[in-house]
């Protein structure tokens, strides 16, 4: 299975504004998160085997992070029309069947995707309270198809560190996942 890693971003780049609809049409963005300790920002689709391998842990970390004052959203910004396993009513039944507590968001014309220099499914994006890039890593070790068991250890770090307003370490090893399914007019240079 091809692993794309993730665009590893300088530390310190503010975060893109964005303003997307969840399966419902409602609107969610940045300005959710005003009083939010960090930022979590996820890109994510329903199909990617990456993905699912980590998303029950990732639902559960979750839970635990926005009690603590992490604001988390995901990002879908696959192309639906090849990819119709992504589409927002897939993400729909994915939100209720994995039970979500986050915004699961659906990034139609892929803007967001590229103002993040997202490039795989998982790709994990933390900023601390002053909006700024902390931490552009993987979620663990596990991979699908290893013995290792998904703990979320590294973004876990991250988060407590952001969270308690302690420098996050710089040690970040990039996540690695399927590639972001772009339109043929979005395909990135290069």
């Amino acid at each position: 299975m091809p692993r794309t890693p993730s665009n590893m971003i300088p530390l310190g780049t503010p975060a893109p504004d964005f303003r997307l609809p969840d399966p419902t049409g409602e609107l969610h963005g940045l300005t959710d998160a005003e009083s939010a300790q960090a930022v979590l920002v996820v890109f994510m689709c329903n199909h990617c085997p990456f993905v699912v391998h980590i998303a029950d842990q990732l639902s559960e970390s979750s839970r635990d992070w926005q009690a603590r004052g992490l604001a988390v959203f995901a990002i879908n910004s696959n192309d639906v029309e090849a990819h119709p396993a992504d589409s927002p009513e897939a993400m729909a039944r994915e939100i209720e069947s994995r039970n979500y507590t986050f915004p699961y968001l659906f990034d139609e014309d892929q803007s967001v995707a590229k103002a993040y220099s997202a490039a795989c499914t998982p790709d994990f994006f933390l900023f601390d309270g002053n909006r700024r890039l902390v931490y552009r890593g993987q979620f663990c070790d596990s991979r699908p198809g290893d013995d290792l068991p998904v703990t979320g250890a590294d973004l876990d770090t991250a988060i407590e560190a952001a969270l308690e307003g302690r420098d996050v370490p710089n040690d970040q090893r990039p996540s690695l996942g399927c590639n972001i399914k772009w339109r043929p007019e979005h395909q990135p240079a290069g």
